[in-house]
């Protein structure tokens, strides 16, 4: 039996509805470039329209599953370790975890267990999201940090419990604050939101959620999900086949945006008068760029090597065009960069470095991790610049300086660990409505 839908959610879907086939034409011939440049996107291409193959077809009748709907890498890591304790917690739970990238896809399906079943996305129209709600047939719906408004109307048709697991920064509320009138009723359906913290709660409700379906349960990014470590002795080798010596320093900067590996890599070349032995690693935060990267980087003279082609020594500069080695590549690293903090907004996941033991540096743009990088500000616990000019200045000094290195990245692992827990609290939230089965007829 169809749940009841409220009146201006319809009418916020119509629009949307109205609205998406227009600018998914624009926007298609750039997702497709991007899925070329990626790879891997022919497998279960037909996920995306809620197609299936007849064994994943036999899969999904075989139990009771939950949904996680993830995008792209970083929703995905998330999606992973709440998966993990939601396992935990019940180990009979049956998970599909769906995603819209071939990298996440990758990194999704590397982790995989048999309880674990990874599928694409299916496009937000209502065709394909139909037929894949009859296939897989969910007992509740869980979004990362997105919500797609056919999905989302769709599962509460069918009485699904739905929670989300948003990441609002002020830049977002923002935006929605300027669509309230639209983006409000499809929120107020959501059932339960596992916030961050307070301003998180404050957000929500002037978006007209209602207080009693917001909980707070943390910020996960401080719970640190393990592993790490593993390849070291694999990575030094590579190193080593590049010409590094054992005890050379290691300037890494991880996820990086565009401009930033350029950024980095005229700092190195600075750098390298007094620190003849410095090393540069780049780890762009999408791989399809390599091009642009290397295009970037070709002016400056510098002996660049691929991960993913054959090492040849001597090398300046190795650029990581794979996926799901950055955790390890942290551990080799004498001082960290959080990429998407210095030409762009947002910053990426600044935990992962300093639980691998390593003093991190980024730029002004931290939105998205406020709340880490406000306590490693008042601590003394990490390195925050401006520009260029005064990352050059602060990692010169951090490369002379191994108690400073050393005290930054103890005070910072001391902070993530008074906080851990959110993990643990997000899944309880994201669980505490009663799982329901859609009707045989849905």
């Amino acid at each position: 039996m169809a749940a009841p839908f409220p009146d201006d959610a319809r009418r916020s879907l119509r629009l949307y509805n109205f609205f998406f086939p227009f600018v998914f034409v624009v926007l298609l011939p750039g997702y497709l470039l991007r899925m070329m440049r990626r790879g891997g996107y022919r497998e279960n291409f037909g996920h995306r329209f809620g197609r299936y193959s007849d064994a994943d077809r036999q899969r999904f009748a075989k139990g009771a599953w939950l949904w996680l709907h993830s995008i792209s890498v970083g929703e995905t890591l998330l999606a992973l370790k709440l998966a993990r304790q939601m396992r935990a917690v019940d180990p009979n739970t049956n998970i599909a975890l769906s995603v819209t990238t071939s990298t996440g896809f990758a990194v999704a399906r590397e982790a995989a267990g048999d309880w674990l079943e990874v599928i694409y996305n299916p496009l937000d129209l209502l065709s394909f999201v139909r037929a894949a709600l009859g296939v897989v047939r969910p007992k509740r719906l869980i979004f990362i940090e997105a919500v797609w408004p056919n999905l989302l109307a769709e599962a509460k048709r069918r009485g699904l419990p739905v929670a989300f697991v948003p990441r609002l920064s002020p830049r977002s509320e923002r935006r929605f604050r300027r669509f309230r009138g639209i983006a409000g009723p499809m929120f107020r359906l959501v059932d339960v939101l596992a916030v961050q913290d307070q301003e998180d709660v404050t957000r929500w409700e002037s978006l007209g959620v209602d207080r009693a379906r917001i909980q707070v349960t943390g910020n996960t990014k401080f719970d640190y999900a393990g592993g790490g470590g593993e390849r070291v002795a694999e990575f030094r080798g590579l190193l080593r086949q590049l010409g590094v010596a054992e005890n050379a320093p290691i300037l890494l900067a991880g996820s990086t945006f565009p401009g930033e590996e350029l950024i980095l890599a005229k700092v190195y070349r600075e750098l390298r008068g007094r620190f003849p032995n410095l090393f540069l690693i780049l780890v762009p935060r999408h791989v399809e760029r390599t091009p642009e990267v290397l295009a970037d980087l070709r002016p400056l003279d510098l002996r660049v090597e691929l991960r993913s082609e054959p090492a040849k020594a001597p090398a300046d500069v190795l650029v990581v065009n794979t996926t799901g080695e950055l955790r390890d590549w942290y551990h080799l690293a004498t001082v960290v960069f959080i990429g998407k903090s210095l030409t762009a907004h947002g910053g990426q996941n600044p935990v992962e470095p300093v639980m691998a033991g390593k003093p991190v540096v980024y730029g002004p743009n931290m939105e998205n991790f406020a709340a880490i990088v406000t306590r490693w500000r008042e601590e003394q616990a990490a390195v925050q610049v401006r520009d260029a000019t005064e990352l050059q200045e602060q990692i010169a000094e951090l490369l002379t300086d191994a108690p400073r290195r050393d005290a930054l990245a103890r005070r910072a692992r001391e902070i993530v660990a008074a906080h851990l827990g959110a993990t643990e609290r997000t899944v309880a939230a994201v669980l505490s409505t009663p799982a329901r089965f859609p009707s045989v007829s849905s």
